[in-house]
């Protein structure tokens, strides 16, 4: 119809006609683009929302996960203090216990995560998406982190290496068994790794007095083990700083969807 008006107003030299139905066809066409553009961009906002609420469960079984990390070197950490007490041949601590303790001690576990999934899906554009100025920047701060200090590597000490030398490795293999590390499904979805907080292990008692005796003539690794405990508390703090921004981003995002709820 506009075109055709366009058309004989051409022939009739209708100038003052033919600037209105130009003017026209021009703010339609632009009309017509900025509102394909806003509905773009509103398509794409939903779609980053919709994957910040996919991250929400992810975000909790990671931190599920630092929190049983913390749990898993505080029992490694009295398997320490035991050892520590039988190589001051504390009578309380058995050869026995103190072969275990001295073991167990050396257990280590490390953070799994992949920020680089994170990252290919949270790219620069989807993090211009996200309004909420907290929750960009604390998963800005979660897809920029460095993890390597909390990896499994940062904790495996020379006790632990030198600890191995000395016990058998048939008593190693025992006690790894009964009494090593364990998987537990957390109530997050995290597949948690737990170290026992006992380990009922029998040892024949000339062999336990054997392996024992060997670990006190290395009063060295008394030292060693003291850096290996040194070396966890670095690794804790370590976690406890990569967790930050990702427990402020879930609080957040769990924070987001309740406004978003219907009343």
């Amino acid at each position: 119809m506009i075109l055709r008006r366009l058309t004989e107003n051409l022939r009739g030299q209708n100038w003052t006609a033919i600037a209105i139905e130009f003017l026209i066809v021009v703010t339609g066409v632009f009309i017509g683009t900025q509102v394909s553009n806003w509905n773009q961009v509103r398509l794409e906002k939903q779609a980053t929302t919709r994957m910040l609420e996919q991250l929400q469960p992810e975000l909790r079984s990671q931190l599920e996960f630092f929190d049983g990390v913390a749990i898993y070197f505080a029992t490694s950490r009295r398997y320490a203090d035991e050892a520590f007490a039988g190589w001051r041949n504390d009578p309380k601590v058995s050869d026995e216990r103190f072969v275990i303790a001295a073991y167990q001690a050396s257990q280590i576990t490390g953070i799994a995560i992949n920020p680089d999934s994170w990252a290919l899906t949270f790219g620069g554009s989807q993090l211009r998406d996200i309004e909420d100025p907290k929750i960009r920047r604390n998963l800005q701060l979660a897809l920029t982190a460095d993890y390597g200090p909390v990896e499994f590597t940062a904790v495996a000490t020379r006790y632990r290496e030198q600890v191995r030398h000395v016990i058998p490795i048939a008593i190693q293999d025992r006690i790894r068994v009964e009494c090593g590390d364990r998987n537990v499904p957390g109530k997050e979805g995290a597949i948690l790794i737990v170290l026992p907080t006992t380990c009922a292990t029998k040892i024949d008692p000339a062999v336990a007095h054997q392996i024992a005796s060997a670990l006190r003539a290395r009063p060295d690794l008394v030292g060693e083990l003291e850096w290996h405990l040194a070396a966890i508390a670095t690794f804790m703090a370590n976690v406890e700083t990569l967790s930050m921004p990702i427990r402020e981003l879930e609080k957040e995002l769990a924070a987001s969807s309740s406004r978003r709820k219907p009343r």
